[in-house]
């Protein structure tokens, strides 16, 4: 096989996260079934890489030219979801436009190349009117960098738009002229929701669920409560009331379905301090602290927090509010002389 060809294949693996290279080779649709399980996605990724390449031997290079392609849309794709997404809405935008794909892209294009010579731009439709974009950027002097790229995706129709956090920060405003341009609107804002997880971005930022993130078909609390009925008599009411009511109060919070894929929430908190008794400060200089919290799954840990006595219900509206106010970043300031949460945001 063509040493171009095969180079092809192996810088392509890698750059995939190992959790996903499995889910792009079985995008790819070229590897069969039995050849994808004799694959070892636990060795090092060079190594791995290699068994791809001797896979794909002795395969003509027009079947190959065909096959390429995909791999890469696979790999831009997965890359892409992996990646720390941030979500922005536009604003103020042309009540009388009428979006057509077509002359998005061309507009996107134009205002990127017009602007930095070395740039290159490629476009994937996807379901739900969804347009992939992926960015690669270079400099005047350097070619684009194809490893580093920067992933958007816009939703025509909505105001929201998602971008992957990169390194290329300076890039950022040729990138915010170009979507406003494209998409005839006059500012772009970000918002305090970031997240690996593009679907759940969605989920929040456009509303798709209810307000509680209830599934189609919750289980009622009723049904839920009835396996209270058949725990040992010896238990005392008292504990049976307390849990129902742990029960409803969490539901309430954060109703009966799956959260959307948050990993962290943070808190910035800026106050000062004073005397309880005089109500004087004690420090001209403000008070500074930030609290993170992290999972894999936050909203999911949250929820179970109160029903496994690990927390008293209800939790702090700073904590619940998450996906009601589309936000994970928070600012807590003074406001007239009392500490207050400042849930709105700064």
């Amino acid at each position: 096989m063509d040493e171009t060809v095969t180079e092809y294949i192996r810088r392509t693996v890698l750059r995939i996260p190992r959790s996903e290279t499995g889910k792009m080779l079985t995008a790819w649709g070229f590897l069969s079934e039995a050849q994808l399980q004799s694959l070892n996605i636990h060795q090092l990724k060079e190594n791995l890489s290699q068994d791809v390449v001797q896979l794909c031997e002795g395969i003509s290079i027009k079947l190959l030219s065909h096959l390429l392609p995909k791999l890469k849309q696979a790999a831009q794709v997965i890359s892409g979801m992996n990646h720390n997404l941030i979500g922005f809405i536009l604003l103020t935008g042309d009540e009388n436009y009428i979006f057509d794909l077509v002359d998005f892209k061309k507009k996107v294009k134009m205002s990127l190349q017009s602007t930095l010579k070395n740039v290159t731009v490629s476009f994937k439709e996807y379901e739900d009117n969804a347009v992939w974009i992926r960015i690669a950027w270079g400099t005047q002097y350097t070619k684009p960098n194809q490893y580093k790229p920067t992933y958007v995706v816009y939703h025509s129709q909505t105001p929201y738009v998602f971008i992957s956090k990169s390194k290329n920060r300076s890039c950022l405003p040729l990138l915010f002229q170009a979507l406003l341009i494209a998409a005839s609107y006059n500012d772009i804002h970000e918002t305090d929701l970031r997240s690996h997880h593009l679907d759940s971005l969605k989920d929040i930022l456009l509303k798709r669920r209810s307000q509680n993130f209830q599934t189609r078909d919750p289980q009622p609390l009723k049904e839920k409560n009835s396996a209270l009925e058949n725990v040992d008599p010896r238990i005392i009411q008292e504990d049976k009331h307390k849990k129902e009511r742990i029960q409803q109060i969490n539901s309430e919070a954060f109703g009966d379905g799956s959260q959307p894929k948050l990993e962290f929430a943070q808190y910035k908190l800026e106050t000062t301090l004073k005397s309880e008794q005089e109500k004087v400060l004690l420090n001209t200089e403000p008070f500074r602290c930030m609290i993170k919290f992290s999972s894999p799954h936050l909203l999911e840990a949250l929820k179970s927090l109160a029903p496994a006595g690990m927390a008293d219900a209800p939790l702090s509206p700073l904590l619940t509010c998450i996906t009601q106010k589309a936000r994970n970043y928070f600012k807590i300031k003074e406001r007239k002389g009392v500490l207050s949460q400042n849930l709105a945001g700064q």
